[in-house]
């Protein structure tokens, strides 16, 4: 038998962190929440579609990703409500689109009300003044 810890002793615990990637169904959208999982190393990372969606999916994220093709895509209503009720304060929050700067607006209004902690910089896949997409993902993990 083992003595419990006296009080003075700290035990290292490490905690595995989670990031939740929800996109769109247009393909362009998913390829790129592809390459974003893939730079995540060491954090459990679980993509979906915005129609496979449920509100207990993003419970236990740590990191919200959020990316659309275009604007209001039809699929995205049911988390558009669900943000105008649901309280993520302070969790880091990224918002990225293969090519639309309308879409990234758009998805910035969206997180809003549910005072996630949005990368000041969205990504845009394709465009060139676009930051790293490896260093804005860092960037939005050294957050937390």
């Amino acid at each position: 038998m083992t003595d419990p810890p006296s009080q003075g002793t700290l035990l290292s615990v490490e905690i595995q962190k989670n990031a939740f990637i929800l996109t769109d169904n247009a393909v362009s959208t998913q390829d790129l929440a592809a390459r974003l999982a893939a730079e995540m190393r060491g954090v459990t990372v679980r993509v979906l579609t915005a129609s496979n969606f449920t509100g207990r999916d993003i419970l236990p994220a740590d990191y919200c990703f959020f990316g659309c093709e275009q604007p209001h895509p039809p699929e995205f209503a049911y988390l558009e409500e669900l943000l105008q009720h649901i309280n993520l304060v302070g969790r880091p929050c990224g918002v990225f689109s293969p090519d639309s700067a309308e879409a990234l607006r758009y998805l910035a209004n969206l997180t809003g009300p549910s005072e996630l902690a949005m990368s000041p910089e969205p990504l845009l896949g394709r465009m060139s003044a676009s930051p790293d997409l490896k260093q804005w993902v860092a960037g939005i993990l050294k957050q937390k």
